[in-house]
């Protein structure tokens, strides 16, 4: 027997929404399969029946542009803008991040930045969170679900657990500063690809040249390989001292494992233990500012 809507209350039914949201389940699709193809060149067709009746214009074949040298009556279908190549896209960021000078110039450039693709399918953009004087940045990799609902890095059980992981050394969220590479949620909750790190990694830069923090902590493999330059995942490059340089300035960067990693993989916990214990005795030889 199958379960129907009529079978469940309003708050099952939004708990189920939710679930599929944080499932990666962002689309709905009907039960039965459509050529979307098809489809497309379908509804394409109709548009330039309609354009063509509007111009009163006696329709031309379809499929053929207008002979070269005619004026032609019909009103044309403008096409969609087209996406910027990444390259492309990158260096548009750089030019609008490098011309931030405050933490809210940079927030009003990326969101009036639309060369990422993970922007549309975003709810939102996840700027920041914490103290943005504070001597420790945490740089994750993106939002999650909860982060894209809240608007706010490491939300719901991830932040939580990061929490408890700051606790554990004496600190809080107020304590330090959190952000992520790419600042919009990829679909599914996925990793950002390659070309999407590429195009937010300069936002990401200058974000951490205007908060100037005295220690960096690079949460996960994207952020680990866009920041620090390895290309080893975040278990073979977690325990090794780097440094991170910008302006002028060298400063000590650790190698961490994600909370949401750790969630799904609660036996490395440990392994998280001993980084927080190496970041708490790097903290503690910081000269006072």
């Amino acid at each position: 027997m199958s379960l129907q809507a009529a079978d469940l209350s309003t708050p099952e039914i939004e708990a189920l929404l939710r679930w599929y949201v944080d499932s990666g389940v962002d689309i709905a699709l009907d039960e039965s399969p459509h050529d979307r193809f098809s489809e497309g060149i379908a509804e394409a067709e109709t548009r330039r029946l309609k354009a063509e009746e509007a111009s009163n214009a006696p329709p031309a074949p379809a499929g053929k542009p207008p002979l070269p040298g005619r004026s032609a009556s019909l009103t044309p279908i403008r096409p969609m803008p087209a996406t910027l190549a990444p390259d492309e896209a990158a260096q548009a960021a750089r030019a609008l991040a490098s011309g931030a000078g405050t933490l809210e110039a940079l927030r009003a450039a990326m969101e009036a930045f639309d060369g990422c693709a993970l922007k549309r399918t975003a709810s939102q953009m996840v700027f920041a969170d914490g103290n943005p004087q504070a001597r420790v940045m945490l740089m994750g990799e993106a939002p999650g679900a909860d982060d894209d609902r809240e608007g706010r890095p490491f939300s719901g059980a991830a932040g939580r657990l990061l929490g408890a992981m700051l606790e554990s050394i004496g600190l809080s969220r107020a304590d330090v500063y959190l952000t992520h590479v790419a600042p919009w949620r990829p679909p599914g909750n996925r990793k950002p690809t390659a070309p999407e790190t590429a195009i937010c990694l300069p936002f990401a830069q200058r974000h951490i040249e205007l908060v100037a923090p005295d220690m960096l902590v690079c949460l996960g493999d994207t952020a680990v390989q866009a920041l620090l330059g390895q290309r080893d995942g975040i278990l073979r490059a977690r325990g090794k001292a780097y440094e991170y340089a910008y302006g002028a300035r060298m400063i000590p960067a650790f190698a961490m494992l994600n909370p949401d990693y750790l969630l799904r993989q609660p036996l490395h916990k440990r392994l998280a233990w001993e980084d927080l214990r190496g970041l708490k005795k790097a903290l503690d030889a910081l000269a006072p500012r």
